[in-house]
This record gives structure tokens, C-alpha cells and sequence, in this order.
């Protein structure tokens, strides 16, 4: 997944701040499970949330304005009620971050933890990058 380093991305040293890493997690991960097929937001039509419980990363190097990085994600672990990804931020195949997420699946009325949608866990279990 390429993302483009906006000005707004970076920090006053004239480099990608740290906090904004998470984010560039987020829209690798979005396309991921939308390249399986299925959207966030089918898996919320539905009354299901994923929230993240966890959440790691490691800084290599920095990327600065107009750098298009690429987020390589997959998961790394589906069980019945969460899932793991994991990330690895590279500019030109110098890796410059390594992260991961952890979510559980959670029902959107009472907020309680759920399985996830036996049809869901089907189309995830293909664990191939993206």
C-alpha cells in the first residue's frame, strides 16, 4: 500500500513524527481486508466493531515531506474473537518502521466482545501481504 508523507506528516524537525505511524497502519489495514473483499464498514452494517487493544512499533529510520513509503501488512494472527497485523514501513526497501496492532471484535450495541462472523474469519483466513 504506497502512502504519500503530507506536509501535515511530518514534525518541525522536517521528518514523519511518530504518532502519525499508527495512522499509515490504519489505511494498510483498511485495504487489506478490502482486498479480501469485505469493508470496516460491511463488518459495522452488520453490528460489529474492531477495536485496537494493542499496539507496538519500532523506528528504524524517518521518512520526511513527499516520500511515498510503502506499508506492507498481514496478518499474523485470527482467532474467534481478534486478530493481529502486522506492519513493516519501507522507503526505496529501506525499512524504517515495524509494527503491529491488536484488535478484538466486539458487538456495537453493548459494546461486549463477540466472535467474529464466521464468514468474516473465512475470507481473513487467506493470510497473504498486501
Amino acid at each position: 500500500m504506497p502512502v504519500r508523507v503530507r506536509y501535515a506528516d511530518t514534525d518541525r524537525m522536517g521528518v514523519v513524527y511518530y504518532g502519525n505511524y499508527p495512522a499509515f497502519f490504519e489505511v494498510a489495514r483498511s485495504e487489506y481486508i478490502r482486498r479480501k473483499g469485505y469493508t470496516y464498514r460491511e463488518l459495522e452494517e452488520m453490528g460489529y466493531l474492531l477495536v485496537v487493544v494493542g499496539l507496538e512499533a519500532k523506528y528504524y529510520n524517518s521518512a520526511t515531506y513527499d516520500d511515498v513509503l510503502t506499508v506492507r501488512t498481514r496478518m499474523t494472527e485470527l482467532r474467534s474473537r481478534g486478530m493481529t497485523f502486522h506492519y513493516e514501513v519501507t522507503l526505496d526497501g529501506t525499512l524504517l518502521v515495524e509494527g503491529k496492532t491488536k484488535h478484538i471484535c466486539i458487538n456495537a450495541e453493548n459494546r461486549k466482545p463477540v466472535a467474529l462472523p464466521q464468514n468474516i474469519v473465512e475470507i481473513l483466513r487467506d493470510g497473504r501481504s498486501t
